[in-house]
């Protein structure tokens, strides 16, 4: 134990440093997760020490704040599923988590951002009512939520800038990045061509050079001088029309009906 705790002093030194030294808390996490198992923590059961208990947790809570961070996205996952027992099980005998509702609020975000709209509702369900409607860290997903399946795109946009903690950005610009994608299909569909700022605006970007590196990666091609981004076009599917078939049948249905005059 005596090891443990010289490693969680060094995990939140490189936590809370300004800014966080994000390579030392991910070296020290697995050694720490080592030591959770062999002292019966990491899935603790039976009779524990409570004060232990807090320890676990709060390595666990900076693993998945850590994880979101470096930008990995399983690990995180992972964090968030060994939390589980931490915020069920043991609910009722631990002091509260400050991280507790802002990791559960990135883990909801989480799964819009993988289109897991049926497992978003269904994590919902289990958190209190006055949770969901008064916890500011709950009730961002829950906007975004409804936003998107509004297609109220320009609200979810502007989200990005009243996220109620940092790690919030990171999964607001993967859901921007979908919704890019899905509008950049639409304009392909319906224009031949729009004005670089038309662009800009429809696509959420903040400026030219974005687009630019958004264009390139769709193939479109960027008219600088003459301020337009024309689109790639698909090859239309050419159809022949029978005339000839058309033609007598139509003759056809003309002498039927005058048969029936």
């Amino acid at each position: 134990m005596s090891d443990l705790k010289s490693l969680y002093l060094a995990l939140q030194r490189a936590f809370y440093a300004q800014p966080s030294d994000l390579n030392t808390a991910t070296e020290l996490l697995p050694q720490l997760k080592i030591g959770l198992i062999q002292a019966g923590l990491l899935l603790p059961q039976g009779d524990v020490n409570f004060q232990d208990l807090v320890v676990a947790r709060d390595i666990l809570e900076i693993g998945a704040l850590t994880s979101i961070r470096s930008r990995d996205i399983p690990s995180f996952d992972r964090y968030f599923s060994q939390l589980q027992t931490f915020y069920t099980d043991y609910a009722s005998n631990l002091p509260p988590s400050k991280r507790e509702y802002p990791i559960r609020g990135l883990n909801l975000i989480r799964l819009l951002t993988q289109n897991r709209i049926a497992d978003f509702h269904t994590t919902l369900e289990s958190l209190p009512a006055d949770v969901i409607s008064d916890n500011t860290f709950i009730r961002h997903p829950v906007n975004l939520e409804r936003w998107l399946m509004e297609g109220s795109y320009s609200k979810v946009w502007n989200a990005r800038e009243e996220a109620p903690a940092e790690e919030y950005k990171f999964f607001i610009d993967s859901l921007m990045g979908t919704i890019r994608n899905e509008i950049a299909s639409c304009e392909e569909t319906a224009y031949e061509s729009l004005p670089l700022k038309d662009a800009v605006n429809l696509l959420f970007f903040t400026n030219q050079s974005d687009l630019v590196t958004f264009a390139q990666q769709r193939g479109w091609e960027i008219d600088i001088t003459g301020g337009a981004v024309r689109f790639a076009q698909k090859g239309e599917e050419k159809m022949e029309i029978p005339k000839q078939k058309l033609i007598a049948a139509s003759l056809l249905y003309a002498r039927e009906l005058e048969q029936i005059v």
